[in-house]
């Protein structure tokens, strides 16, 4: 991640809709035990009320996606994932369905939603389980125009955080999952059942073995990120590689 050197948002509460992230509907009897066997983190958890950050990861704890999962009000549960790999998440998701009774449906006519700031957030919404700094976060119709800051805005407001999210910013099949922060954003519970990667996870764990992770780096002076390419290596004094931007 990196930071140009505007200043912060101005006080106040920022409100706005969220491009980059889709909804997928996970409904049936089994939805919640389904996501359970397969998730981070504990989806019995979560509540009308209270969301859980969690990733889907590669057999061996890679990150493949990393998900925001709400209770629907209905009975089912409501994903907020990566717009750009929402079909991908579907696909992965019908694959280890087998025969639970579970379904899968995408919702366009819904849209993901961040507010953040001072102030009484938006009805429906609620706090972001990472980082209490984060704010709030919510799913709403897609309709829903009222909005006081941009996307963008967001980002920077996350990114000042440490606090990764997307592909673009994740990766696919690249981070081991506590490298990405999963392990101080509360986006995993080390004491539930079996999930796809748990043994990597639970071993970089429990054995301290987390070597690298992402972080925030501010480059003041810079207009944006951007223009510093996408392969930029951060080097130490002796010039070996200590890191990507």
């Amino acid at each position: 991640m990196s930071l140009d050197a505007t200043s912060p948002a101005a006080p106040g509460l920022h409100r706005t809709r969220l491009p980059t992230r889709a909804v997928l509907a996970v409904g049936g009897p089994d939805a919640r035990a389904f996501l359970q066997g397969l998730l981070t983190n504990s989806v019995t958890a979560v509540t009308p009320d209270r969301p859980v950050w969690a990733g889907l990861l590669s057999p061996q704890g890679k990150c493949l996606f990393d998900l925001m999962v709400f209770d629907d009000g209905a009975g089912g549960l409501l994903v907020d994932a990566d717009a750009s790999r929402l079909a991908d998440l579907t696909r992965r998701l019908t694959m280890y369905r087998l025969r639970a009774a579970v379904t899968l449906t995408p919702r366009p006519d819904l849209a993901v939603f961040a507010a953040w700031g001072d102030g009484t957030p938006p009805a429906g919404a609620q706090p972001d389980p990472r980082l209490p700094a984060l704010g709030w976060r919510w799913i709403a119709a897609a309709n829903d125009t009222a909005s006081t800051a941009t996307p963008e805005a967001y980002r920077r407001h996350r990114w000042r955080l440490g606090v990764p999210e997307g592909a673009a910013e994740v990766g696919v099949d690249a981070l081991l999952w506590l490298e990405t922060n999963a392990g101080e954003l509360n986006g995993v519970d080390f004491r539930k059942g079996c999930y796809v990667g748990q043994e990597n996870t639970a071993r970089m764990h429990f054995r301290n073995k987390v070597r690298k992770r992402l972080l925030p780096l501010d480059l003041p002076g810079a207009a944006s990120g951007d223009e510093l390419g996408d392969d930029t290596v951060i080097r130490s004094g002796d010039g070996k590689p200590a890191g990507d931007l």
